[in-house]
């Protein structure tokens, strides 16, 4: 007769120590795809003194205004800088150099705030941008438009420490850095509103320092624009192909084949404006030095971008911030041997 099978021998039970709990993957924390190495990890070296439950918060709102990539602040800072040294005709004050540079970061994370509020639909389409705070999911909409209005609040604070003048003329800024996210809906010249938008610093610097904005103050404005028009083109055009899928308009889908061409008379129309900047306001020759190596930086930037790929185009956009340091120390050191 048959035997019954026997029933499993029963495994002595594991130790609690012992026992292995399967645990869940870390999560990989989402960065966008143009965030510089350097700042993003200068921003997690920074999270380390919160508390952890705070780390997530904390860095989506970096993020949304643009702290892992300065590069955006830092053009917006030179040509502040520029005409803060000519409206004082050499070292500006202390006071009006410290709320200009806090300024300049403080608004261009405002802009940045509004910016991906207004692309919210369309930042999701684009593989540069799908991984912003707003468009990935870890900030809200309104979370975004707080921010945006909490920043406005801290410039309005900084500006109130300077002249009625000034203070008038930040509404316009205020208006500017608003208008231009919505400007690639209606218009395919945007890069022309950001380069406003980027140089309304210019006039409120002169009124800070001058209580007036004279010509060399317009004129200056008109070569930052023109300047802001050429690298945030360069920048349009790492996405060109994403723009015209998504519906977006910019000058690089308009300029279309013709974009390195125009961006050559623009180079040169910004050259002249600053060289007649430069005979305006007597500056010695280390502006025009500086000037120079401009121009041979803004022919570098075309020939590395010849082919048209997305990377070198994201390359020749972020060499505008040597450009813009070059142009700042040349007229340093005119004014300084006047």
């Amino acid at each position: 007769m048959p035997q019954p099978p026997r029933p499993p021998r029963r495994q002595p039970p594991t130790p609690h120590a012992a026992r292995s709990r399967p645990r869940p993957p870390a999560r990989a924390v989402a960065h966008p795809a143009d965030a510089s190495v350097r700042s993003t990890a200068a921003i997690e070296f920074l999270l380390r003194s919160l508390p952890g439950r705070w780390h997530d918060r904390v860095r989506a709102y970096l993020v949304l205004t643009r702290f892992d990539r300065p590069v955006g602040a830092l053009l917006l800072m030179w040509p502040t800088w520029w005409a803060l040294w000519l409206a004082a005709h050499d070292f500006p004050s202390l006071k009006l150099l410290a709320i200009f540079t806090v300024g300049v970061f403080v608004m261009r994370a405002a802009g940045c705030a509004i910016n991906d509020y207004a692309d919210r639909d369309l930042d999701p389409q684009v593989r540069r941008t799908a991984g912003r705070p707003l468009a990935a999911g870890r900030v809200t909409p309104r979370e975004a438009l707080l921010v945006f209005a909490a920043l406005l609040v801290v410039a309005f604070g900084l500006v109130l420490l300077t002249n009625p003048l000034t203070i008038k003329l930040s509404f316009a800024g205020a208006a500017l850095a608003a208008l231009y996210p919505f400007s690639k809906r209606y218009t395919d010249l945007p890069q022309v509103v950001l380069g406003a938008a980027f140089g309304w610093s210019i006039p409120m610097a002169f009124a800070a320092v001058q209580g007036t904005v004279p010509p060399l103050g317009w004129l200056l404005f008109l070569g930052n624009v023109l300047w802001s028009t050429i690298y945030d083109t360069e920048y349009a055009m790492v996405d060109r192909a994403d723009d015209l899928k998504a519906g977006a308009r910019s000058t690089a889908i308009l300029f279309g084949d013709a974009d390195l061409p125009i961006l050559g008379v623009l180079i040169a129309s910004f050259l002249l404006a600053m060289l007649l900047v430069g005979t305006r306001a007597q500056l010695a020759w280390p502006y025009f030095a500086g000037l120079a190596g401009a121009a041979g930086q803004f022919g570098r930037q075309l020939w590395i971008q010849r082919d048209r790929r997305p990377e070198h185009c994201l390359a020749a956009f972020r060499q505008n911030n040597l450009l813009g340091m070059t142009l700042w120390a040349g007229m340093a050191l005119a004014l300084a041997l006047r």
